[in-house]
């Protein structure tokens, strides 16, 4: 049993460094290329469990994902949950960096999209009582796993990323906490603008938490009337690949351990700006010790 489950994805990252993000129709030379172990998933799980919360990771992956599963059983999280498939590759990625740490990611989703119904009994069978179901938009099945989520009465937080145009048809009247990016609130919400979208989420679902993180700009909260606006600290970029998740690990860790919403939000984005100074991104998830150490440093950001 662990307080936090992950239905999640695993993903390889193929890392190329590049002056700027290239262009249709245009060839660019990548000044480095680096493998890295990574996936929205395995880079929320380690984060949470390097935040201290017991912590289990529930997905699939092809032959070639042994290093994989190999991270995130070092980290300490339970990896049982783990398939392994012969119909398909693990997921990869295909990430460019650029000289300000800006990313754009192409994904494969490889063994990610052939989670199976066995895998979300396996993850809810999992949770604690009073423990939390995690879910990222890199896996198949969101709807049929918020189903069998709130029939067993999880307490589910889903991180809607990537938007792929499946979300539209989310139920997402089960969600106790939804936290997106401006590009995927703007998707979830029909407003473009980060206030706009916060305003229509938390009307649409006014007991539920929403985050809606903005990199360098910092993020929003809102929760029925309740707003929180914080800015980011202020880091060198190096990569801003992982840097979310690192935010969501934490974040969560915090929320489970009854902090209040201010101080998960500020653990969580101290992480996120400590992830940032770092290249890939399971190698960019800060340890606890650090985050706090940044934080006493910073104050209040």
């Amino acid at each position: 049993m662990a307080q936090l489950v992950n239905l999640g994805s695993l993903c390889i990252d193929n890392v190329y460094r590049v002056d700027a993000i290239t262009r249709a129709g245009e060839t660019a030379a990548a000044s480095s290329y680096a493998r890295f172990m990574g996936g929205k998933g395995l880079n929320q799980s380690l984060a949470a469990a390097r935040a201290g919360v017991a912590t289990a990771h529930v997905g699939c992956v092809g032959a070639d994902g042994e290093e994989l599963v190999a991270v995130l059983a070092a980290a300490g999280i339970d990896v049982r949950g783990v398939r392994r498939t012969a119909r398909a590759p693990s997921g990869h990625a295909v990430i460019q960096v650029d000289a300000s740490g800006s990313n754009a990611i192409v994904i494969v989703g490889g063994a990610n999209r052939l989670i199976e119904f066995a895998d979300i009994g396996a993850a809810l069978d999992l949770i604690e009582p009073d423990g939390w179901l995690l879910l990222q938009n890199e896996i198949n099945d969101v709807p049929a796993v918020l189903v069998a989520a709130a029939a067993r009465r999880a307490r589910v937080v889903l991180n809607v990323a990537p938007v792929d145009g499946r979300e539209a048809d989310y139920d997402l009247s089960s969600v106790e906490v939804l936290i997106v990016n401006e590009l995927e609130g703007a998707a979830l919400s029909g407003e473009r603008e980060p206030q706009g979208a916060i305003a229509a989420l938390t009307a649409r679902y006014p007991t539920q938490h929403v985050v809606l993180t903005r990199g360098e700009h910092g993020l929003l909260y809102g929760r029925g009337a309740e707003r929180i606006c914080l800015e980011a600290f202020k880091v060198p970029a190096v990569d801003a690949t992982g840097a979310g998740d690192a935010f969501i690990g934490y974040f969560l860790a915090q929320l489970i351990a009854g902090a209040s919403i201010h101080d998960a939000l500020m653990m969580g984005s101290a992480a996120g700006a400590l992830a940032v100074t770092v290249a890939g991104a399971a190698t960019s998830i800060p340890r606890a010790v650090d985050v706090r150490a940044f934080l006493e440093r910073h104050g209040s950001g």
